[in-house]
């Protein structure tokens, strides 16, 4: 459980600077969209960030966009779309309230991702104050920058434990003019991931490509394949018919009821009230041995990112899918849920990170990794 015993509410970047260097030991927090990564032990001070609000620079001709971190990516969404542009990365649970900062400590991406890559393929420059209350400039406001170290990927990720964000700035593409979803089902998950393969073997380029496990009665699911594309309106029947060449078979999705459903599944909507959520990284080779564990609980689960990526609804306590997950050498992220420790599975990479967070928070205000 978290337990804060006190709350600051930063109102600029000197206030930021001023509560880290004041307390012992604190965390950031925005809207509260990802509840999994905010437990902390009972001498925590929370730093919420929502005041530190607003769009700061947008050149739609250079397509990039600076933002304080703590604005809702719901606000940046809407002011790419009056100039027909977006963040091609998907970032999940804007409708919830998701910040630019927190998407990026968690290291957020949706579906899309699929074809141009992840939050930190996006991310060209923060600002952050680290664990000294000093202020750190890394990157830059445009694509092309100075050569050195890469520190706006250092924070993707790090949930909190190197830095405090305070801004962050973006490339971004033009939208695509139309999007249309071929869905299909299939008897066994051997035959659809399969078809998962095929899609992802076709070249078409593909907008997103995800294997849903619907549940239809008790604990049998069904998989379906989405494959979404993407581009102009007046070529998409013929590339749905290439695409439903591929895989012998599917439903064709589009306009309002294609929209809405990718976008419910951004935000989680399957996952129940209440109920804990886990990211989970992983190749299309091993799904299958992951629903063998799987298939005997009441996990809802949904396979993104072309299978590289599992979201994971889970039931019961969330030791049990650490668990789990260790026994499968896997890593997982806990989005949502009551937990001391929001990384569950096998953890790698501790030696380099805890180097980083020596040298970024060497009095060990932020929590640890």
């Amino acid at each position: 459980m978290t337990n804060w015993i006190d709350t600051v509410t930063p109102n600029s970047i000197e206030d930021v600077q001023s509560a880290v260097s004041g307390t012992s030991h604190c965390l950031a927090h925005g809207n509260r969209s990802k509840p999994g990564l905010a437990s902390a032990p009972r001498s925590t001070t929370y730093l919420d960030t929502r005041a530190l609000t607003g769009i700061l620079e947008y050149e739609p001709a250079e397509y990039t966009i600076t933002a304080r971190a703590g604005t809702p990516i719901s606000e940046v969404e809407a002011a790419l779309a009056e100039n027909g542009q977006y963040l091609p990365f998907d970032p999940p649970l804007a409708q919830h309230g998701a910040t630019l900062g927190g998407t990026i400590a968690a290291g957020l991406s949706g579906s899309g991702r699929y074809r141009y890559g992840g939050v930190r393929d996006f991310l060209i420059g923060v600002r952050f104050v680290d664990g000294q209350g000093q202020l750190v400039r890394g990157g830059g406001k445009v694509v092309k920058n100075a050569a050195g170290f890469d520190i706006p990927k250092l924070m993707v990720g790090s949930l909190g434990r190197l830095g405090v964000l305070v801004e962050a700035s973006f490339k971004v593409f033009p939208r695509p003019q139309s999007y249309a979803t071929l869905t299909a089902t299939y008897p066994t998950i051997s035959d659809a991931l399969g078809a998962l393969h095929k899609a992802a073997d076709a070249r078409m380029e593909l907008e997103a490509l995800d294997l849903v496990l619907d549940r239809v009665d008790g604990l049998r699911t069904l998989p379906t394949l989405w494959v979404r594309l993407g581009g102009l309106e007046g070529v998409m029947p013929q590339r749905l018919a290439q695409l439903r060449s591929v895989l012998g078979a599917g439903d064709v999705m589009d306009g309002f009821v294609e929209t809405a459903s990718w976008q419910a599944g951004r935000e989680f909507s399957w996952v129940p009230a209440g109920g804990a959520l886990a990211k989970v990284a992983l190749t299309p080779s091993r799904i299958v041995a992951l629903e063998e564990k799987l298939a005997t609980t009441k996990a809802l689960r949904r396979y993104a990112v072309g299978g590289n990526l599992a979201w994971i609804a889970w039931p019961a306590a969330i030791a049990e899918l650490d668990t789990l997950l260790t026994a499968e050498n896997l890593s997982g992220l806990v989005i949502r849920g009551v937990t001391e420790q929001p990384r569950i599975g096998v953890q790698t990479g501790q030696v380099f990170a805890r180097r980083i967070k020596q040298a970024l928070d060497p009095a060990g205000r932020f929590l640890a990794l």
